[in-house]
């Protein structure tokens, strides 16, 4: 069975266009996991109501990246410091968080906060949870490679290209290159 990583910070969309250009991910589904309510929907997470956060699932190939580097891809895609919270978007469904599916995950997740922490990357304290994953819950169709279906979109135009632009600066050679 294929390791998995699945993380929340914002808006799925952003995390699956970023994802999706790396280098050795294999697979990005946006979704939810974090709630309460069995099979939610996207009105529903955004209601705020399900206690869901809007998450990826990533797999990927081991020979290529680790989950570390999966990791510092996070953390350079969103601010970990703003609870609740990505730019515009409000409330817990936009939470940081990092659900592990192994011990292994959950201390590597503790070891990136710390570093993040003492190099006071963000210039305040991560506030990201990181939990155990229960279940993750695919999004509806509408929401996966939306940034690919829908490139110049206000939203995406606005949010998720500067997300883009940010990480091929950021972590180079992790970021696939036109035509691969």
């Amino acid at each position: 069975m294929a390791e998995i990583a699945v993380l929340g910070g914002g808006c799925f969309w952003c995390l699956e266009a970023v994802y999706r250009q790396m280098r050795g991910i294999t697979s990005v589904v946006p979704g939810y996991a974090g709630g309460t309510v069995l099979h939610p929907t996207y009105l529903q997470v955004c209601s705020g109501q399900t206690g869901h956060a809007e998450v990826v699932q990533l797999e990927w190939d081991h020979t290529v990246l680790n989950y570390r580097q999966i990791l510092d891809c996070f953390f350079t895609l969103h601010d970990p410091t703003t609870l609740n919270r990505q730019g515009h978007d409000v409330g817990s469904q936009y939470r940081s968080v990092i659900f592990y599916t192994s011990p292994q995950q959950h201390d590597i997740a503790q070891e990136a906060i710390s570093g993040i922490t003492n190099s006071n990357l963000w210039g305040a304290k991560p506030v990201t949870e990181v939990l155990p994953l229960d279940t993750f819950w695919p999004a509806e169709p509408e929401h996966h490679d939306y940034y690919a279906k829908h490139p110049y979109a206000g939203y995406c135009q606005a949010v998720i290209t500067p997300k883009v632009t940010k990480a091929r600066q950021a972590l180079g050679d992790m970021m696939l290159q036109a035509g691969e």
